[in-house]
């Protein structure tokens, strides 16, 4: 019976033109987990908790539901995406079927760098989080030097980095089960964090509208410092689709990707703005200046003490360990995707699935190591590290964008949702899905334009004060997206097609994967 199911999902994927090669062995709760463990609420919150704090104020924590509202419209969309489109490389595939051949190029281009560089920006948080558990983990100096914290976690990154290289290269089965260890530890620590700080709580919710002053000196007053603290949310609620990335790999995918989905980006919202809340209720002065230092760590400590504070660290560390797994994983699923297409160089051998562990090994191993080339650069201009995993957020809400925004084109065309998909019993949004598509637009945009914005406060908030960091974003996006498109357009639109080793019939017979490009 279990074979018959997989052959069932083997033809499924002919439908896209493709052959099952990879190991279909993911179920429910491993799919949901890793749409968890990317956005990973212990990770980023625990990460950026200070930021938001510092540059809002205690009235920062509205930010949280506000991000929340929009990434739900965005994730409501992609649930009905991933269930009718079950693919690896979630973004490429989702965009070449809604829009054209250069647009997913694009999308998948954008999530594949970006991703890479999420790679190690995650890895750095352990440097936040372990030489507070123990000494010992301030590797390199005494943590006193001017740059001893900023090369200990290029250390401390370099070992987690090639720790998920080779989980990933040993295949799906191992990764899966490692993630989801962590994360059911993660959901345990979470809720408990939750009771604790719960009972700990020291003041009422109306805390919740003290700025704390952070609007003083801004153009725009408070508004302009909430916009800036927003970023803190909007750095951790993302990747949901993670779920939907490892399609070809998950058991009846069109029904559990959509729910994993959902039930990813839900949860983290619920857990993470518990979280976030009764820190702020229960730190013991809510006006130290530690707490836009320190963050919740600083919090976790003051409020839980020093032993059982580090209990939750260690738990904070290992949610940095499976999201940068969960991340690192749906990187190689997206350069699988997009070298299956020989839409990379080097194509064939990037998407080679080795016979034994059923895994794409060149991919993991390739954006392990470039991962750990931009680690480096952390070691003595950490303000440049900032300004590119800053930039590699933005990426992502501009990859998000090149779903959505030919998703809300194909509906007012009429062509969108299919019209079988209720018959078939697949997730669809049904008459909701214009206005839910439109708002998931509109936000895109919106935040697009905020993580956009120069702000020198952001991108350079210490000296040494250089106008490129400042404007890093601007130029470095403009720089990856007009240099890969021009990339795309004189060299490898040329070579696009399915690779034989990977098609299910021949080229000619094949599903068109995209609407056509204009001849030139």
């Amino acid at each position: 019976m279990a074979t018959s199911t997989a052959d069932d999902h083997s033809d499924d994927l002919a439908e896209f033109g493709y052959s099952q090669t990879l190991d279909r062995s993911i179920g429910k709760f491993a799919s949901f987990a890793a749409g968890v463990s990317y956005i990973s609420i212990l990770t980023g919150t625990f990460q950026l908790f200070y930021f938001g704090f510092a540059f809002g104020g205690p009235a920062y924590w509205w930010s949280w539901p506000m991000v929340f509202m929009g990434q739900v419209m965005v994730a409501l969309s992609f649930a009905e995406l991933a269930a009718n489109f079950p693919v690896a490389g979630s973004i490429y595939n989702w965009s070449k079927r809604m829009g054209s051949a250069t647009v997913a190029w694009l999308g998948g281009w954008m999530m594949l760098t970006a991703s890479i560089v999420t790679i190690s920006a995650v890895a750095v948080a352990l440097q936040i989080t372990l030489p507070q558990i123990w000494s010992g983990f301030q590797i390199y100096g005494d943590g006193s030097g001017k740059y001893d914290a900023a090369a200990n976690a290029v250390i401390l990154g370099t070992v987690l980095v090639t720790f998920t290289t080779v989980i990933n290269a040993l295949g799906v089965k191992l990764m899966s089960r490692i993630n989801s260890t962590g994360v059911f530890i993660e959901l345990i620590a979470a809720v408990l964090l939750i009771i604790l700080l719960g009972v700990n709580i020291t003041r009422g919710p109306d805390v919740l509208f003290d700025t704390q002053g952070t609007g003083d000196g801004h153009d725009w007053g408070y508004f302009g410092a909430f916009l800036s603290a927003s970023l803190a949310s909007a750095y951790v609620m993302y990747g949901f689709d993670t779920a939907s990335s490892l399609g070809e790999e998950t058991r009846d995918p069109r029904r559990t990707a959509p729910l994993a989905i959902m039930r990813a980006v839900i949860a983290s919202f619920i857990l993470g703005g518990l979280i976030l809340l009764f820190a702020i209720l229960a730190v013991s002065n809510i006006n130290s200046p530690e707490i836009g230092v320190g963050g919740l760590q600083f919090v976790i400590l003051d409020v839980l003490g020093n032993t059982i504070g580090k209990i939750f660290l260690v738990c904070v560390g290992i949610a940095i360990t499976v999201c940068c797994l969960a991340v690192h994983t749906a990187t190689i699923r997206m350069a699988f995707a997009m070298a299956r297409d020989n839409n990379l160089p080097g194509g064939e051998r990037i998407a080679t699935i080795h016979p034994k562990t059923k895994t794409p090994i060149v991919p993991a191993v390739i954006t392990g190591g470039l991962a750990v080339l931009i680690l480096v650069v952390n070691i003595k201009q950490p303000q440049i590290f900032t300004v590119v995993t800053s930039i590699a957020i933005i990426m992502i809400y501009i990859a998000y964008l090149l779903v959505t925004v030919p998703m809300l084109l194909k509906r007012l065309r009429g062509e969108w949702p299919p019209k079988d998909a209720k018959e078939k019993g697949y997730f669809t949004l049904g008459k909701l899905g214009l206005p839910i598509n439109f708002i998931a637009v509109a936000w895109g945009f919106f935040m697009a334009v905020n993580l956009l914005w120069p702000r020198k406060d952001v991108y350079n908030a210490a000296a040494p004060f250089h106008w490129y960091l400042q404007y890093g974003a601007i130029l470095f996006i403009g720089f990856v997206f007009f240099g890969g498109l021009a990339y795309y357009w004189f060299v490898q639109r040329h070579k696009t097609g399915v690779l034989a080793s990977h098609a299910f019939q021949s080229s000619s017979d094949a599903v068109p994967d995209a609407e056509p490009e204009p001849a030139t």
